[in-house]
C-alpha cells in the first residue's frame, strides 16, 4: 500500500513512520511518500527516517516529492498534516490576539479562527486533488484546527476522509491507568463533542461504569493531568472529565494571563525550538534520529505549560510523553485496508449522533472503524452547558467555512464576534485587522 504524508517535512513525521515500522501483518503500508514545500525539511526528516529503518527488514520504501499531484497520484492512504503559514504563523496568532487581551492558541478562540481561516483554502484543494487523482484513497486528517479542516475536506470527500486527535485517546488512557485497568482497550470511553472541545461521560469496563468510582474519590481524581488542571471540586459538578483543552473555556482569564505573562508563548518556543533542529540537520555529520528524539522530549515535555502553571499543576506524569496520534493513524488505516474491526474515538460527520447538529457537522466520537470506514456510535445527549457550547463553537466553524468560500471580510467578523471567548465586535474588527496585517494567506479576504 502507498502512504502520501502530507507535511512530509513536519517534525512529528517519524512517529507515524515509527508506528509502520512495527507493523508486520499483510497488507501493511510498504512505500511512503512525503511532501512538503520546503525540500530542506523534507531531507531532514527523511534522514531521521532511514536512521530510523537502519536493520529493520523489509521497511517501508521512503520518498519524497515537492510536487502535490505526484504525491497524491496512485495513493491508497493520504495522512494530512500540514501547517499553512509554519510556525512563525502560529507564533503570530497568539501574537495578535494576546494584544487584544483574547486567547490566541492555534486551535480554541481566536487564534483558532485564524488558523483555520488560512488552512481551509488550502485543505479544499487538497481533497479536490485527492477526488480527481485518488478517487479511492481514504484521508486521515491531523491538520489543525481537526474537526474543521475535516468537515472543509468531507465536502469534497464524503465520508473518505476522517479525523484524528490523540487528546481523547491520551485522556482515555489517564482515565484508566488511575482505575486500576491494565489495558485501556478493556474499557468503552464515553467521549462526546467536537475537537479539542469533548467529554468523557463514562469508562465501562465489562458494561460497569468505573467513573462514579472516580468521582467519589478526591484523592484519585486529583492525581491525573486533567484533575490537576481543572481541580476535583469542578469535574465533580460537571460530572464528566473534560478535554484538557477546555481549561481554556473554564480558566479563560488565568489562561490568557499565563500566556502572556509566559517569556514565550507556546508557537514562538516550537519555532525557535524547531528551527534549532532543521538547522542542526543541515550538517552532513549530525545524528538524525539523535537529534530529533532529544528536541522531541523537550517539546513534549513543555505541552501546555501554561496552562499547568496556571492550575498549579506542576510537571506532566512520564506516561503521558508518549504520544498517541500516530497509533490512531494506523489503527485505522488497519481496520480500513484489513477489516480488522475496532473502536476509534474519531471525527467523522454527525449523521444522527448527534441531535442538535445537522448530519454533516462533524463531531468528535467513538467510531466502530472497518472496511467501510468509520461509523459513528449512538451516544446519550448532551448536558445543556455542553450543548450550548457545542452549538456556539459549530455555528463559527460554519462562519470560517462560508468565509474560506465568500472571501467575505464581514463574514470573517462574525466569525471572530461570535466566539465564546471573544467578548466584544470590537475585538473581532481589530482581530480581522490584525491578522491580514500579518498573514500573506488571508489576502482573500475583502
Amino acid at each position: 500500500m502507498k502512504l502520501t504524508i502530507l507535511g512530509g517535512g513536519g517534525f512529528r513525521v517519524p512517529l507515524v513512520y515509527g508506528a509502520l515500522l512495527g507493523d508486520r501483518g499483510e497488507g501493511r503500508v510498504t512505500r511512503v511518500v512525503l511532501h512538503d514545500l520546503d525540500a530542506d525539511r523534507l531531507s531532514a526528516v527523511s534522514r531521521v527516517l532511514a536512521e530510523q529503518a537502519d536493520g529493520v527488514p523489509d521497511a517501508p520504501e521512503v520518498s519524497v516529492t515537492t510536487d502535490l499531484d505526484e504525491a497524491l497520484r496512485g495513493a491508497d492512504f493520504v495522512f494530512s498534516a500540514i501547517r499553512v503559514g509554519g510556525l512563525e504563523g502560529r507564533a503570530a496568532d497568539e501574537r495578535v490576539a494576546l494584544a487584544e487581551g483574547v486567547l490566541g492558541q492555534e486551535t480554541v478562540g481566536a487564534g483558532g479562527i485564524a488558523y483555520g481561516l488560512r488552512t481551509v483554502p488550502v485543505a479544499v484543494d487538497i481533497a479536490r486533488r485527492v477526488a480527481r487523482l485518488a478517487p479511492d484513497a481514504w484521508v486521515i486528517n491531523f491538520t489543525n484546527p481537526a474537526g474543521l479542516v475535516t468537515e472543509a475536506m468531507s465536502r469534497h470527500l464524503g465520508d473518505r476522509v476522517i479525523g484524528i486527535c490523540d487528546s481523547p485517546v491520551g485522556l482515555g488512557r489517564r482515565i484508566a491507568r488511575v482505575l486500576g485497568v491494565h489495558d485501556p482497550k478493556d474499557a468503552w470511553i464515553d467521549y462526546v463533542g467536537l475537537n479539542h472541545l469533548g467529554w468523557v461521560r463514562g469508562l465501562r469496563v465489562a458494561g460497569r461504569d468505573e467513573l462514579p468510582r472516580l468521582f467519589a474519590d478526591n484523592d484519585l481524581l486529583g492525581s491525573f493531568e486533567e484533575g490537576k488542571l481543572f481541580g476535583p471540586e469542578w469535574l465533580q459538578s460537571l460530572g464528566a472529565v473534560p478535554n484538557e483543552y477546555l481549561h481554556y473555556y473554564y480558566f479563560n482569564r488565568e489562561a490568557v494571563r499565563a500566556y502572556r505573562d509566559a517569556e514565550k508563548t507556546r508557537g514562538a518556543f516550537l519555532r525557535d525550538q524547531q528551527q534549532r533542529f532543521y538547522e542542526e540537520m543541515k550538517r552532513p555529520d549530525a545524528a538524525a534520529l539523535h537529534t530529533w528524539s532529544r528536541t522531541r522530549a523537550e517539546r513534549e515535555a513543555t505541552y501546555m505549560a501554561e496552562n499547568r502553571d496556571a492550575a498549579g499543576a506542576g510537571e506532566r506524569e512520564a506516561d503521558d510523553l508518549s504520544g498517541g496520534y500516530e497509533k490512531v493513524a494506523l489503527a485505522l488505516m488497519r481496520a480500513i485496508a484489513r477489516d480488522e474491526r475496532t473502536t476509534l474515538i474519531l471525527n467523522v460527520r454527525n449523521r444522527a449522533t448527534l441531535s442538535v447538529l445537522d448530519a454533516d457537522a462533524v463531531i468528535e466520537v467513538p467510531c466502530l472503524v472497518d472496511a467501510n470506514g468509520a461509523h459513528p456510535v449512538t451516544v446519550d445527549p448532551l448536558p445543556d452547558h455542553a450543548t450550548g457550547l457545542v452549538c456556539a463553537v459549530k455555528a463559527v466553524e460554519r462562519e470560517v467555512l462560508a468565509t474560506a468560500e465568500s472571501g467575505s471580510r464581514t463574514t470573517a467578523v462574525k466569525a471572530f464576534a461570535l466566539h465564546p471567548l471573544v467578548d466584544s465586535v470590537n475585538v473581532a474588527r481589530r482581530l480581522v485587522e490584525g491578522y491580514t496585517a500579518v498573514h500573506p494567506g488571508l489576502a482573500y479576504l475583502k
